[in-house]
């Protein structure tokens, strides 16, 4: 396959998927209308499945070339879109599309890196952003003022890439005989957490030295940062003609679990609730908390009409549907680790437990890894899930 160049892929390019498209579309409008005979089965991935993996990436593609080369990006983007398509198990659509997608992927670090937090890129390992303020500049922030929304480096970086992207496609950029279109999307257009920032710009252990410490600080920092965050977005929203609200919107916000409820509720609910007032007031809201955070959903449902949950681990799914009831949707499953294991006895055995817990009740469950499926996971484990997934993820007509 003259068009895959940078990983060392197999040509699958045969296999006929129009009976599982089939059956996928009607599993998903099914869901959409929670009258699905099953639950879906949904496998989150990255391109770092090929870049972390020595068995995909044998011409040593780095993160550092990944995040400043716009080529590496695109060509990039799209082997992972034939990976996901040709190789990995699960009820998305597969094979050729009529288009493909690529679109600007600053992994995690988007929003630290905006306020001017520097970048490390180490071998094998994702790019992470270094805290930006010591005890000592913790009020430097402040001095420096919001970032306009388009300057920058990394700001200006994504401007570029998308105009990259947008030209190749005028052009009549074609990836294995489909045409390429840019996605209307920039991570800028969305953010991480204003709490998950703090931690990156502070570090951690700072910001909760001044949780304790010095809680006005915090409070300003946070009011700082999510007034920060909705300007941001709105202006890249509007840049790309994306609307400012709309009636589905999800959100993330990670380091909330190293919060107690308590401090949850005094620090970051009304940055959340002003977040989420600004770009979904009368839709339908979700988040993502991949981490120990399950104390704060019943709260977040109550304060945020937040009814969607994309989940990691640890998670007790049992108390999960008996506190949020049959209508929250939640999204998780195994955790990722156990996916990586040589067999996958241990992963089934813990799909069934979750399957069989009483989360099913109701149908409004996405069987997936928890959270993010992790490089050089063997394929017949994620195989094994969805085969076992598909077999005991039935409903039974009472829980719909």
């Amino acid at each position: 396959m003259i068009d895959i160049h940078l990983f060392s892929l197999p040509d699958l390019l045969g296999k006929d998927f129009t009976a599982h498209n089939e059956m996928s579309k009607t599993l998903w409008d099914d869901f959409n209308h929670n009258t699905h005979s099953r639950v879906p089965i949904h496998l989150n991935t990255n391109p770092r499945v090929l870049m972390q993996n020595p068995a995909y990436n044998t011409k040593g593609i780095t993160y550092y070339s990944y995040m400043t080369d716009p080529e590496i990006m695109g060509q990039t983007i799209l082997e992972w879109s034939y990976w996901m398509r040709f190789l990995l198990p699960g009820d998305h659509e597969k094979g050729l599309p009529e288009r493909w997608q690529v679109h600007v992927d600053f992994e995690n670090i988007y929003d630290a890196a905006w306020f001017g937090a520097p970048i490390g890129f180490h071998a094998d390992q994702v790019p992470y952003a270094a805290p930006l303020m010591t005890d000592d500049t913790k009020r430097m922030i402040f001095d420096t003022g919001i970032p306009k929304p388009f300057s920058g480096e990394w700001a200006e970086r994504a401007l570029e890439f998308i105009s990259h992207f947008e030209e190749k496609s005028k052009q009549g950029w074609s990836f294995l005989g489909r045409p390429v279109e840019v996605a209307v999307s920039s991570p800028f257009m969305g953010s991480d957490g204003a709490f998950t920032a703090a931690a990156s710009l502070r570090g951690a252990t700072g910001l909760c030295t001044d949780i304790l410490l010095d809680p006005d600080y915090v409070e300003e920092l946070l009011d700082f940062i999510t007034d920060a965050f909705i300007l941001r977005m709105q202006a890249w929203r509007e840049h790309l003609g994306y609307p400012v609200q709309t009636d589905d919107f999800g959100s993330a916000d990670d380091s909330v679990e190293m919060l107690s409820l308590d401090q949850y509720r005094q620090f970051v609910l009304p940055r959340h609730q002003r977040f989420y007032d600004t770009f979904c007031p009368n839709g339908k809201r979700g988040i993502h908390l991949c981490g120990n955070a399950q104390r704060l959903f019943p709260l977040l449902k109550e304060k945020l009409n937040i009814t969607a949950f994309d989940t990691g681990f640890p998670l007790d799914f049992a108390l999960f549907r008996s506190e949020m009831g049959k209508d929250t949707r939640i999204s998780g499953g195994p955790r990722a680790p156990l996916f990586t294991e040589e067999s996958p006895k241990a992963l089934l055995e813990e799909t069934e437990r979750i399957l069989r817990s009483g989360i099913l009740e109701g149908g409004q469950f996405i069987l997936q890894e928890g959270n993010n499926l992790p490089p050089c996971t063997p394929l017949k484990n994620c195989e094994a899930f969805y085969e076992l997934g598909c077999q005991l993820g039935t409903l039974p007509r009472s829980s719909l």
